[in-house]
C-alpha cells in the first residue's frame, strides 16, 4: 500500500553532523489501513492550513507546508527553538489506492489524509458453478 522511503534522511543526518547545520525536523506521521480507507496522518503544529499543498502524481503523494515565524520582522529574537520554513514529505502511493479521490482535513496541528482502496483492490466473491450445468447441457 505504501512504500516508505527517504533517501535525503542519511544526507541530511551527516550535514547536520559535520557542518552543524540544523534542519527543521520532517513531518511525523502515522499510516494505517481502517476498512475500506488508508489512513496517514502528519504532525504539523502551528501550520496556517494555507500553506499546505497537496498534489498526486503518477502514484506520489507531496505533502509541503509552511510555518513562518510569529514575530515581526523588526523583532530581535532571543530565543528561536520553534523550526520555521518549508517541510515536504512524499509518500509513494501502490498501485491499489484510489488516488482520485483522497480526502484531507486539518485539525488541531494534524493532518489526515484518508485515501479510499480502488474497487478493483478490493476482495469480492466468486461464484463458481456447479456440475448440474454439465449434466442438463450434456442431456440435451
Amino acid at each position: 500500500m505504501l512504500m516508505r522511503t527517504d533517501p535525503f534522511r542519511d544526507l541530511d543526518r551527516l550535514t547536520q553532523q559535520f557542518l552543524g547545520a540544523a534542519r527543521p525536523a520532517a513531518m511525523q506521521m502515522d499510516a494505517y489501513r481502517s476498512g475500506d480507507d488508508f489512513i496517514v496522518h502528519f504532525d504539523l503544529p502551528g501550520i496556517n492550513p494555507e500553506t499546505i499543498d497537496l498534489d498526486v502524481e503518477r502514484n506520489v503523494l507531496n505533502v509541503r507546508a509552511e510555518r513562518r515565524s510569529p514575530a515581526p520582522d523588526d523583532a530581535e529574537m532571543i530565543v528561536a527553538e520553534r523550526p520555521t520554513g518549508t517541510f515536504t514529505r512524499q509518500l509513494f502511493l501502490g498501485e491499489t489506492l484510489d488516488t482520485e479521490r483522497i480526502d484531507a482535513s486539518y485539525d488541531a496541528g494534524v493532518l489526515t489524509l484518508r485515501i479510499p482502496v480502488a474497487e478493483q483492490a478490493k476482495p469480492r466473491r466468486i461464484e463458481i458453478s456447479g456440475g448440474d450445468k454439465r449434466k442438463q447441457l450434456n442431456s440435451s
